[in-house]
């Protein structure tokens, strides 16, 4: 898996059991491996490329992403463990109201580097059908966390799930790490540890106001953000208006919790469930900014919602862990991406399939 905030490549190995339905996993072993700068640059500059330049990209990007796993599997001592690999790859272009979307790497590429079967290609089926191709993580927090009445992933775009009885519903709500990793550069760091940057600053109304408003806020769901859409949008509007690092930080973190909490009120006032104590999983690389859980878990404070922030490997490698769930559900040939999160015509078995083994 590859996020949007681009602070690397994540690598699970997972073993799955499955009985009568339900599903239990053991997440071995897991790694982050950081991009180089020049990685990060390429990955960031993917979608100004020519049309040759990207197919090319892709191609090498697929081995690097191999060579990775060769690595992964050396350094855990995992050699003819691996059955099968599940790749997410880097999102660049998405854009499902033409039915498309783009994840770099190429999983045939993975596939002759690794000698080991892939399932690459995630949310292009979902997409074909009319859907938002995101978020495609609910199926895996619903077979494997289902436990939550919420759960949020705190990445480069953050997203929210609601598991109601009745209807799972999901989407995309903001920019984050994205966006707060970019400030945070401005101050000299790669992410701001712990939220202290922007408990530092203070809040500016003016600049809260004007990212509330953005229309993308007022759409219903089901819905999904592209990454430029922080690049691009957000980010300009917040270096316009001229205020410190400390206080774009400090009103990013507000925006993301507002943003965060407006929808989950307005889920539970439509479409409350039946009983019992209203807990939120938070995992995704904001989970560890303490500052945001903080002011996320007071804005949800009226509603009677707990945050809870899981023990590190889930906060860190949930969508990795949700990938190979997907990848195998893909193999077994079982729905895996919900078209009632999604909006498709139908829920769908997606994935390219590519053989790695010698016959």
């Amino acid at each position: 898996m590859s996020g949007s905030s681009l602070d690397g490549l994540d690598i699970a190995f997972v073993e799955f059991h499955e009985s009568a339905g339900k599903w239990e996993y053991e997440i071995k072993a897991a790694d982050c491996y950081p991009y180089s700068e020049e990685w990060v640059k390429r990955l960031r500059g993917a979608i100004q490329l020519n049309a040759l330049d990207y197919q090319l990209l892709h191609a090498e990007y697929g081995h690097y992403i191999g060579e990775q796993v060769n690595a992964f599997i050396a350094q855990h001592n995992l050699q003819y463990q691996v059955q099968l690999i599940a790749s997410h790859g880097h999102t660049t272009f998405h854009a499902p109201a033409q039915k498309m979307t783009g994840q770099l790497g190429d999983g045939a590429a993975i596939a002759a580097e690794t000698g080991i079967n892939v399932v690459s290609d995630l949310r292009a089926m979902d997409v074909a059908l009319g859907g938002q191709g995101a978020p495609i993580v609910p199926i895996g927090e619903k077979l494997l966390l289902g436990n939550y009445n919420f759960f949020l992933n705190l990445g480069g775009i953050a997203n929210i799930s609601y598991n109601n009885p009745n209807k799972y519903i999901a989407f995309d709500v903001c920019p984050a790490n994205r966006v707060m990793n970019m400030l945070a550069h401005e101050a000299g760091k790669p992410y701001d540890d712990g939220g202290q940057i922007a408990a530092s600053g203070k809040l500016n109304k003016s600049l809260l106001s004007m990212l509330n408003d953005l229309e993308y806020y007022r759409m219903p769901h089901p819905k999904s953000l592209a990454n430029d859409f922080g690049t691009d949008v957000l980010y300009p509007l917040v270096k316009g208006s001229g205020v410190t690092t400390e206080d774009a930080l400090h009103t990013m973190v507000e925006h993301i919790a507002t943003q965060i909490s407006a929808p989950i009120l307005n889920l539970l006032k439509n479409a409350p469930p039946a009983n019992g104590a209203l807990k939120l999983l938070a995992t995704g690389g904001g989970a560890h900014n303490r500052f945001l859980i903080e002011r996320l878990q007071a804005a949800l404070q009226p509603a009677g919602v707990e945050v809870v922030v899981p023990e590190k490997n889930i906060i860190d490698f949930k969508e990795a862990l949700i990938m190979a769930l997907i990848g195998i559900l893909r193999w077994r040939e079982e729905y895996n991406v919900l078209a009632s999160v999604t909006g498709a015509s139908r829920s769908s078995i997606g994935g390219a399939v590519w053989i790695g083994q010698e016959a």
